[in-house]
């Protein structure tokens, strides 16, 4: 007899009825801000935003593949490109939106990380929103620098990303650059 077959008795049923906050969602959020946090203590912040920065460009891929073929499409438009980046921070639940459009950038607001409190203190997760945005523009559009101004990770009360379409001829420091892979 599996495990998963044998009848609870009542102790296991008195351990289900325990109010705890544990479940799978904040498991695996909690996972991430220790793994974040360990790579931050182990090899400083700038690298682990690096180790971070490579899962968020192959998950951005998957999500960009997921919403082009949802919607149809080969390439996705500057609109649906700003349309993505707010849905899919809405499905994970991300409060994000656009505080504006220029010709040049979209400008991103957020109240609430998908990581909740978790991500507090733990500036390199931001390195998720950079390249999963960043990805997702630079495959549709040519070109993608992210900037994250303001972080719920560093303390602020919410996010402010700018996601700039045209490369400047002045390095920025503050922001990374994402160019369309090769076909």
């Amino acid at each position: 007899m599996r495990l998963a077959d044998k009848p609870l008795t009542d102790g296991d049923r008195a351990f289900e009825e325990l109010d705890i906050p544990l479940e799978r969602d904040v498991f695996l959020r909690s996972l991430l801000r220790e793994l974040a946090g360990t790579l931050e203590d182990v090899v400083g912040i700038d690298e682990a935003a690096g180790y971070i920065s490579i899962v968020g460009g192959a998950i951005g891929d998957q999500i960009n593949q997921t919403y082009r073929q949802s919607l149809g499409v080969k390439n996705l438009t500057r609109d649906q490109v700003a349309a993505v980046l707010v849905d899919l921070k809405r499905r994970i639940q991300g409060e994000f939106y656009i505080i504006e459009e220029r010709e040049d950038s979209i400008v991103l607001g957020n109240n609430a990380c998908p990581f909740g409190r978790l991500v507090e203190g733990r500036p390199s997760l931001c390195m998720m929103t950079s390249n999963v945005f960043g990805s997702i523009t630079a495959e549709n559009l040519g070109y993608a620098r992210v900037e994250i101004q303001e972080a719920i990770a560093l303390g602020h009360p919410g996010c402010r990303v700018v996601v700039h379409l045209k490369p400047t001829d002045a390095p920025d420091p503050h922001a990374r650059e994402y160019f369309k892979k090769a076909e």
